[in-house]
């Protein structure tokens, strides 16, 4: 799978920062530069990111027991931070970012603050030489090369010139990371079937009884409805089901709730 291309613009480090991982990290770390992208941020707390990466990564953890590898330690920090903040296997990505944002906890904050050592400057590898910390962050502060953000102490910057390819580009980007995401994942779970599907959390299906009551409501005035599948009447929303959950769909309140990120 292949990134849009745009002129000036080496989009072919950002594919490479997923060459050769050994963990996670990366994968995660860009989903959550990613998202804040999408809000219109560009000068973001490491920390915010940070929390993010848990949040995305909680569901495939705790609810499915997908393994990271024995080095990955944010499968570890997950399962800790389950326990010291007292949030559920299903919690919502909304809450477990809101609530990890914002503690006050002392072990959960050393948690977090780990991965401020293993990701943040490896992730711009591609674009130059990173093992050495302190001359990552000077480069990238010149944006050397185009890199994709300044490293700081407490935050990220992203280049503006990335940010009008990141934005309108989201969701192919999205779909490039859990391409990559399943890939590492399953040679970590070689006997677990459908890795793609394990990595985010499923919306949930509501109870159809408000849509239902509705549509009797309209049958009962007009006798009948043309089904939009086979032509014909239809006196009860039994009797076409296809049509009955397209309709409400697309003209009462959705049934499905969908989950952010």
């Amino acid at each position: 799978m292949d990134l849009p291309y745009q002129e000036n613009l080496p989009v072919h480090l950002l594919a490479g920062c997923f060459n050769n991982t050994s963990a996670t990290y990366k994968f995660y770390w860009f989903l959550a530069v990613l998202g804040r992208v999408e809000l219109g941020e560009t000068k973001i707390a490491k920390r915010d990111l940070f929390a993010e990466m848990v949040a995305h990564a909680w569901y495939t953890v705790n609810y499915f027991k997908i393994s990271f590898g024995k080095q990955d330690k944010l499968q570890a920090a997950i399962t800790q931070l389950r326990t010291i903040e007292g949030l559920t296997i299903d919690a919502d990505q909304r809450v477990i970012f809101k609530q990890l944002s914002r503690t006050s906890n002392k072990q959960t904050l050393r948690e977090l603050r780990y991965f401020n050592g293993e990701v943040p400057h490896r992730f711009l590898s591609p674009w130059f030489r990173a093992a050495d910390t302190q001359a990552a962050y000077t480069a990238s502060q010149r944006f050397e090369n185009k890199c994709l953000f300044a490293l700081y102490a407490d935050h990220i910057e992203i280049n503006p010139v990335w940010v009008d390819y990141l934005q309108p580009h989201s969701g192919i980007l999205k779909h490039f990371f859990y391409w990559n995401l399943a890939v590492y994942l399953q040679t970590k779970n070689p006997n677990v079937l459908d890795i793609p599907n394990k990595l985010i959390k499923l919306p949930v299906r509501k109870a159809l009884t408000e849509q239902r009551k509705f549509w009797d409501i309209v049958i009962g005035e007009l006798g009948s409805v043309d089904c939009i599948y086979t032509n014909k009447k239809a006196y009860c929303w039994r009797l076409c089901r296809r049509t009955f959950f397209t309709l409400c769909v697309c003209f009462t309140r959705p049934y499905v709730e969908p989950h952010s990120g």
